[in-house]
């Protein structure tokens, strides 16, 4: 039982248009991956983009003020 766990992967469909399906495949080819590893590099993307765009905002007053705290 443990051996199917560490093997099989579970999936879902996900509805997106045949122009958008067309592009992924492309891009799937391009990078020698499969459709779904070439929508995990590109959800793993989106979100290192979200997180740069967190730390390059400016930081709150209560932020500053921890970031400026004294330690000794």
């Amino acid at each position: 039982m443990q051996w199917c766990m560490l093997m099989c992967m579970q999936s879902t469909s996900v509805r997106i248009d045949i122009t958008t399906h067309e592009e992924l495949k492309r891009l799937a080819a391009e990078l020698g991956e499969s459709v779904g590893g070439t929508v995990a590099l590109a959800v793993r993307r989106l979100r290192q983009d979200r997180i740069g765009e967190e730390l390059a905002r400016d930081t709150e007053v209560d932020e500053r003020a921890w970031l400026d705290a004294d330690l000794g």
